[in-house]
């Protein structure tokens, strides 16, 4: 399998749980969305550093490798690569807890989030996904 190949399957990896996120939205099931929107992100990032045939980190935030090459892009993708790096890291920083809460006080992730979290990962995650889709099947 060649970089653009796994790079399309990882993107449509990603796919697939955004749609997942958005079915567990409707359920109310609000700190599941972060978490999958978050893993949606990953794999999208993943998609576009495979794209540009770099070794994909076994990281869950990939916006500082996605940084340092971004002279591997084209200067579409490029003039958005610091917006993409943003949000990987603000959903990395969400990814243990939408999914096990806050350890520390015992609050479970479900009283953690609300529909807003919800729908602001949503946004980011549709952010990301979008402008990989158009860099991964030149869209």
């Amino acid at each position: 399998m060649n970089n653009l190949e796994a790079a399309r399957l990882s993107l449509e990896r990603a796919i697939v749980i955004l749609e997942e996120a958005l079915h567990l939205k409707d359920r109310g099931q609000w700190s599941l969305v972060v978490r999958r929107c978050q893993e949606a992100v990953e794999l999208s990032l993943k998609a576009a550093l495979m794209w540009a045939g770099l070794d994909v980190p076994r990281v869950h935030d990939v916006g500082p490798p996605l940084r340092q090459h971004s002279g591997r892009y084209p200067p579409d993708f490029q003039a958005v690569i610091g917006k993409l790096a943003s949000i990987s890291r603000a959903l990395r920083a969400e990814r243990e807890i939408s999914f096990y809460g806050d350890e520390q006080s015992g609050i479970p992730p479900e009283m953690l989030y609300t529909n807003e979290d919800a729908e602001e990962a949503l946004d980011r995650a549709t952010t990301v996904i979008d402008a990989c889709r158009r860099l991964v099947l030149q869209l």
